[in-house]
């Protein structure tokens, strides 16, 4: 399967296998505005099942990314909905979602309270994206890797998982304050929609 360059680049960055390989036990990292932060977890492979992770719902209920699994779903994870790049990346997906007639199941991870994002989707009308809370175990962030350990929150990134539960596309951002590749991630979405 081929690996997108944007994609490929991010992840050789970040010293993530399927970029050329593992780089022994190396410590991973981004940045926010330049100073280096570690994440916690193993990155996704390319290829590989997707992890099963444990999210919190707005009404609060628990919810396993298992439960979902049948259809492409996309994974697009931010620090927190209260910043304007996270704000922008959350609308930016809802409107995608919304041309995309429930072909890919497009899910937002925060570690923001459930009662925040709640408030979020109603301000910003989200209504195609669901909106889910990793701030109770960090389930999500130690199984994507995604976890900032000095913060406790993930950092952002964007995963997709086929209808079979395998990890198409992955882009860990090496810069937290910048946006991932938006046309790259729904070149893969549409690729696994039109499997589908």
């Amino acid at each position: 399967m081929a690996l997108h360059a944007a994609c490929r680049n991010s992840l050789r960055r970040l010293g993530v296998a399927g970029a050329g390989g593992r780089k022994g036990m190396e410590k991973r990292t981004v940045t926010f505005k330049g100073a280096p932060l570690s994440l916690a977890g193993e990155a996704v492979q390319l290829g590989k099942p997707a992890p099963n992770a444990r999210l919190v719902r707005q009404d609060l209920s628990t919810v396993e990314l298992a439960a979902f699994h049948g259809q492409p779903m996309l994974l697009s994870v931010v620090p927190s909905l209260d910043t304007g790049v996270c704000a922008m990346q959350t609308k930016r997906f809802n409107e995608e979602a919304a041309k995309l007639a429930d072909k890919v199941k497009i899910l937002t991870v925060s570690m923001d309270l459930p009662f925040a994002q709640k408030r979020f989707c109603s301000a910003e009308q989200i209504d195609k994206v669901e909106v889910l809370s990793d701030h109770r175990e960090a389930s999500f962030g130690l199984a994507y890797g995604t976890l900032v350990e000095e913060l406790r929150l993930l950092c952002r990134a964007v995963f997709l998982v086929d209808r079979h539960g395998v990890v198409r596309y992955a882009e860990y951002v090496p810069e937290i304050t910048e946006h991932p590749n938006y046309q790259a991630a729904l070149e893969a979405v549409r690729a696994v929609a039109a499997e589908a």
